[in-house]
């Protein structure tokens, strides 16, 4: 992974910490939206740790693929990964 690890690390432990959380006020019966709105918090660092990895992976792995034979397969991973990300 050539993504910052420092980075994308503390994108996650924020995360799961705030999983753990969302654990607790749904074990103390804490109001519905309250728990909602920590859980899009917890989605969009996700995705903030999501983009960082996919960032890189462009400019690493993808660039260094481009005009050799990966070429090709790289392009279909991204492609994929778009798809999914867009259902």
């Amino acid at each position: 992974m050539q993504a910052d690890k420092t980075k994308v690390t503390r994108l996650l432990k924020t995360a799961r910490g705030q999983l753990d959380g969302i654990l607790n006020m749904i074990e103390n019966d804490r109001y519905c939206i309250d728990i909602s709105n920590q859980i899009m918090a917890a989605q969009a660092i996700l995705t903030k740790a999501n983009k960082e990895i996919l960032h890189a992976h462009m400019e690493c792995c993808v660039k260094n693929a481009i005009g050799s034979k990966d070429s090709e397969e790289k392009i279909q991973e991204i492609l994929t990964l778009m798809d999914k990300i867009m259902k």
